[in-house]
């Protein structure tokens, strides 16, 4: 790895101003646990390295119930596991947060670093794509959102323009009698890469035997995270029982668009879809029911 010059900018307009001007070779530091590891790997012709860990802006974790979640791209995992509101409204997110890497990474690893990364097995994405987060940009050219299911593009890929920055994700309040849930398959039990993962968010009616909404998302299995509709559309308007459950999984599965590789096949990860979007549809299911009693 040749030689780098660190900066550690305090205010948004001097990072961008930094990314602006050295182009290709500067790149955002929000915890490093990838960015690092790559550019070991296969050198990526940069020259600089901008810390954002000390702008304020992108360190903002609250919560209120008229506006709902904002949470700074810098805020590290172990915080957004802990945090109270994320863990009783957005458990989904806590659940993803969680699972990246060991304790110590988490210390250091974020949600902003976990998407910018570009992976479609990143462990917060269909979270935030089924909680319609938005994701705030700033850049030389000022504001923008991207809704979270458009941010990635490609594998490795995202929205961000040269010089942006993903400043926050926006997450709205919560309907009463909602919830969600995501799972990932590992090969092993821990500190692993989603072979498959999916993510489910769901709202039933004031007596809680019929789905008023329904949102579903897989990853891993295809370049970029699939908001499968077809799934939310079977949910909608239907009582969860077994057999809904079952046509919004064979739903997710023929969504999935995997490739073969050492990790899993295709076949294999396209009925794991189907198998974890129905786990999920029941565990956000569960939780409503246990948060009426």
């Amino acid at each position: 790895m040749k030689p780098l010059e660190y900066h550690a900018p305090t205010s948004l307009d001097e990072a961008i101003s930094i990314l602006k001007a050295e182009g290709s070779q500067a790149a955002a530091l929000s915890g490093g646990t990838d960015l690092i590891i790559q550019n070991r790997a296969r050198p990526l012709d940069l020259a600089h390295m901008v810390d954002i860990k000390r702008i304020p802006e992108l360190n903002v974790l609250e919560y209120d119930a008229k506006n709902g979640l904002r949470l700074g791209a810098a805020v590290p995992c172990y915080k957004v596991a802990e945090y109270e509101p994320i863990v009783r409204l957005y458990p989904a997110l806590a659940e993803g947060a969680e699972l990246i890497g060991s304790i110590q990474i988490q210390s250091r690893a974020t949600v902003g670093g976990n998407i910018c990364n570009g992976s479609p097995a990143a462990d917060t994405i269909c979270a935030l794509i089924v909680l319609s987060a938005i994701c705030a940009i700033r850049g030389p050219d000022g504001n923008r959102d991207v809704p979270a299911v458009d941010f990635m593009v490609g594998p490795g890929e995202t929205a961000l323009k040269p010089g942006e920055i993903l400043v926050e994700m926006r997450l709205p309040p919560p309907p009463a009698q909602s919830s969600n849930a995501y799972l990932r398959f590992i090969p092993r039990n821990e500190m692993d890469i989603a072979v498959v993962c999916a993510a489910a968010n769901i709202t039933m009616d004031d007596k809680g035997v019929t789905c008023t909404a329904a949102t579903v998302a897989i990853g891993a299995v295809g370049p970029t995270p699939i908001l499968v509709q077809a799934a939310g559309a079977v949910l909608t308007g239907a009582k969860l029982d077994a057999a809904a459950i079952a046509k919004a999984a064979k739903a997710a599965s023929a969504a999935a668009r995997p490739i073969d590789d050492h990790r899993g096949t295709v076949e294999f990860r396209t009925h794991v879809a189907g198998v974890l979007t129905r786990r999920t549809v029941e565990l956000a299911a569960q939780r409503i029911k246990e948060d009426a009693k």
